[in-house]
């Protein structure tokens, strides 16, 4: 076989695990982004108060991120996690279903309730996966994720609007999703993330190439034509990461599972003991606050506080999604020409301007103008912040799930909070607090944990690379 096709075949093979992993997290977001532009059908439907669409927004987040809890540790590597991701996609869409088929508030909680752990095991375990299989290069695959999640996003209202010009309703936007989770749910099965072999050396000439220790972007994948070797991608290519599992009776060394129990649960505890790793999941849940929370809030903000109808507020929710895709895309080239926290530190201060400023603008075009600039430069928070936890914990991507899960059992509650604010003072001031988020995260980016900071300057090495 020609040398060219010999590499090619790798490459195209890692492009397969990346856009696979990249659609679990589209259709998480797509969901999510429906379901913030139907919060004003739902509540007309179902007639619900405030506080039930607090109760919506946080009982889930609480309850999944406990059942999620140990879901990460347990789950470990190989064979377990990718049982663990399977499971939890069967799960997902049923969620999807059973929140289709909802005729209450408390029916629909439970659908809520059941979605977020499944979420959790479908899409969190997928991303960790992806870390896993390509260390050296989190930044840029965390940017590709959430620029992925920013087009679910996006086309979750463009997806509803075009169910309801069809003639259906929220229900059947949400029998769409489950079809459209399925769908994604056959790609990962089909090619799922390997992690890369550590102990992957040059072959003598002649041989099948092997990963160079020297080019750390580079990960082993099986050969296609010779079950049990390995080659990789040429380095600096695109999809460069491990493909699937060699076919049965291949001899190709294998990613045992990690061990479970108590052993895992001893190394969540001392990895959140770690100074530098508290810190990064204490600003993932301040971030939050200006992503999820005030997303998940929005149109009822614009129809209650700007007087919009709910059309403009599903046009308000694309606008905020929208711009934050346009952000996430800009990110991923920035990212060449300066480090993440530098990213974040700027877009930090201009929040702390912009949203005040939008909060108090008057008239509903004036905001969504300076909606779309909060969305731009918020657009670095999740993807530098998350990138920097998975690197405070080297090879214990597992243990960076729990962790997660854990912080955002506190973090659920500020939905909750919100929503109760709301009932009693209004939506405008509720959503007040939120400006507090960026000032919060200027404190805590002041000054970075020792070893987390490596990527502040340009080009460092997990942002260099494209």
């Amino acid at each position: 076989m020609p040398p060219t096709l010999d590499r090619a075949r790798p490459i195209l093979a890692g492009a397969a695990v990346i856009a696979a992993a990249l659609a679990v997290e589209l259709v998480d977001e797509l969901a999510d982004g429906a379901k913030a532009a139907a919060l004003p059908l739902i509540r007309r439907d179902l007639v619900l108060s405030y506080g039930q669409i607090g109760l919506l927004e946080s009982v889930p987040l609480l309850l999944g991120s406990l059942l999620e809890l140990p879901l990460g540790v347990l789950a470990g590597h190989g064979r377990r996690r990718r049982i663990a991701v399977l499971l939890g996609g069967v799960v997902f869409i049923l969620s999807l279903a059973g929140a289709a088929a909802a005729r209450s508030f408390a029916g629909l909680l439970v659908a809520f309730v059941v979605f977020f752990p499944a979420s959790g095991a479908f899409v969190s375990l997928t991303q960790s996966g992806l870390m896993d299989a390509d260390p050296a290069r989190r930044e840029p695959h965390m940017a590709r994720w959430e620029l992925a999640g920013s087009v679910g996003s996006v086309a979750g209202p463009a997806l509803l609007i075009a169910v309801l010009a069809a003639g259906g309703n929220w229900r059947s936007a949400y029998l769409v999703l489950a079809l459209v989770a399925a769908a994604a749910w056959l790609g990962v099965a089909r090619n799922p993330p390997q992690p890369a072999l550590p102990d992957a050396r040059p072959d003598p000439p002649g041989t099948s190439p092997a990963t160079n220790p020297d080019q750390a972007s580079d990960v082993a994948a099986p050969h296609p034509d010779q079950p049990g070797t390995t080659s990789t991608a040429h380095p600096g290519q695109p999809g460069a990461i491990a493909a699937r599992p060699d076919p049965p009776g291949a001899t190709a060394p294998a990613q045992p599972d990690q061990p479970g129990g108590l052993a895992a649960a001893r190394r969540g505890l001392a990895a959140a003991r770690r100074p530098g790793v508290l810190r990064w999941l204490v600003l993932l849940q301040v971030s939050d606050l200006l992503l999820d929370v005030f997303t998940g809030f929005l149109a009822l903000y614009l129809v209650a506080v700007a007087h919009a109808t709910p059309a403009q507020a599903a046009l308000g929710v694309a606008i905020r999604l929208g711009a934050g895709l346009a952000g996430d895309a800009a990110l991923i080239r920035a990212l060449r020409h300066a480090g993440g926290l530098r990213l974040l530190r700027a877009s930090a201060a201009a929040a702390a301007v912009t949203f005040p400023g939008f909060l108090l603008v008057p008239g509903l075009w004036p905001k969504l103008v300076l909606l779309a600039c909060v969305s731009v430069i918020t657009a670095p928070w999740y993807p530098v912040l998350q990138a920097q936890l998975y690197g405070s914990l080297p090879d214990q991507s597992g243990v960076v799930v729990s962790l997660s899960s854990a912080a955002g059992l506190l973090g659920g509650a500020a939905p909750l909070a919100v929503g109760l604010l709301a009932q009693r003072f209004g939506l405008a001031w509720a959503l007040t607090g939120l400006a507090a988020a960026p000032l919060c995260l200027l404190g805590g980016l002041w000054r970075s944990p020792s070893g987390a900071g490596h990527d502040d300057g340009a080009g460092g090495p997990a942002s260099a690379q494209t």
